[in-house]
């Protein structure tokens, strides 16, 4: 009995915690999501709006028409604007204009890649879960010159995703792979963050304490609904995975329950039954989306519960 009290404690004293660390993140993240970040989205989704309608073109790019060569031409493409509209000298009406080049607007998957003013390159993410569209993000890049190094001048992306830490190891070496782990990181964010939006809508009845970091690559939830309590911890491997791979489903006996003594009695210390970890639906949580694995848990625990627990008939 001290086994599982000493267990329960710990678990508790973690979950308070973590709580308050998940609070104070918060609270972090509602400061620096307020009017100044807003601005900038509205402000970069209005040039990216203009930079679209004055296109002559959108071309579809699909596999490895995306490439390093394409990359350079465009860089190569807006470095030549800002250079012909920095020869136009403004008031000088007796100049011939000097034509500009044919504005081109370049989308690959989630991406649109469009020439912006003044050297730069813009990329707009268009995210997605369930084939429905969710947010737009923005990541702006610039060089001093062809040759130059491109860096980060503005970005819209969340900013507990690690995009500077991309820009380090990526942007001066392979750019476009830096614009495609971008792409990568806030599809997977947007992907586990609807998950877990949709398994509350869905099972909000069921679900108990509920956990998340900001990323949400730490997620723990509680299945109250059942004669157990069911504890859920979700680890994922990086910021790109949708699916988690560190799991633990652990099913904790209610104190004087007949029925989830008998459910859980597989392990036991003296006379009380100890935690179980349940290894099908952790499984499940491997290998399927979490509102698919969270409907398959319930049904198994709904049949086994039915199973074990027929009632008994006068003695």
């Amino acid at each position: 009995m001290n086994f599982m009290q000493e267990d329960d404690v710990l678990l508790e004293t973690t979950r308070a915690k973590f709580s308050n660390v998940l609070k104070r993140h918060g609270e972090l993240a509602e400061r620096l999501s307020r009017d100044s970040d807003k601005t900038i989205f509205e402000r970069l989704h209005r040039e990216f709006e203009a930079a679209r309608a004055s296109q002559a073109q959108e071309i579809s790019l699909e596999g490895e028409q995306w490439n390093d060569g394409l990359l350079a031409t465009i860089r190569e493409r807006v470095h030549i604007e800002a250079d012909i509209k920095a020869m136009q000298m403004p008031g000088d009406t007796a100049q011939s204009p000097i034509p500009c080049q044919e504005k081109v607007t370049y989308k690959i998957g989630n991406k649109v890649i469009c020439c912006l003013e003044g050297a730069r390159i813009g990329i707009q993410y268009e995210t997605s879960f369930a084939g429905e569209t969710c947010e737009l993000y923005h990541c702006v890049l610039e060089s001093k010159s062809f040759l130059e190094k491109m860096t980060v001048i503005e970005h819209t992306v969340p900013f507990f995703l690690p995009i500077r830490e991309a820009e380090n190891e990526f942007l001066s070496s392979n750019a476009m792979k830096f614009i495609d782990h971008v792409g990568d990181l806030l599809q997977a964010y947007v992907d586990r963050r609807e998950q877990v939006r949709l398994i509350k809508e869905l099972y909000g009845n069921q679900l108990g304490q509920l956990y998340h970091s900001l990323p949400y690559h730490m997620i723990e939830f509680v299945l109250d609904d059942f004669d157990c309590r069911i504890t859920v911890c979700l680890r994922y491997a990086d910021l790109v995975s949708t699916l988690p791979t560190g799991v633990s489903v652990v099913a904790w006996p209610a104190q004087h329950s007949k029925k989830s003594s008998n459910f859980i009695a597989s392990t036991r210390k003296g006379n009380y039954p100890v935690p179980e970890r349940l290894t099908y639906a952790e499984e499940a949580l491997r290998t399927m989306s979490l509102p698919e694995a969270y409907a398959e848990i319930v049904l198994n625990l709904q049949q086994a519960l039915g199973d074990v627990f027929v009632p008994e008939g006068p003695a």
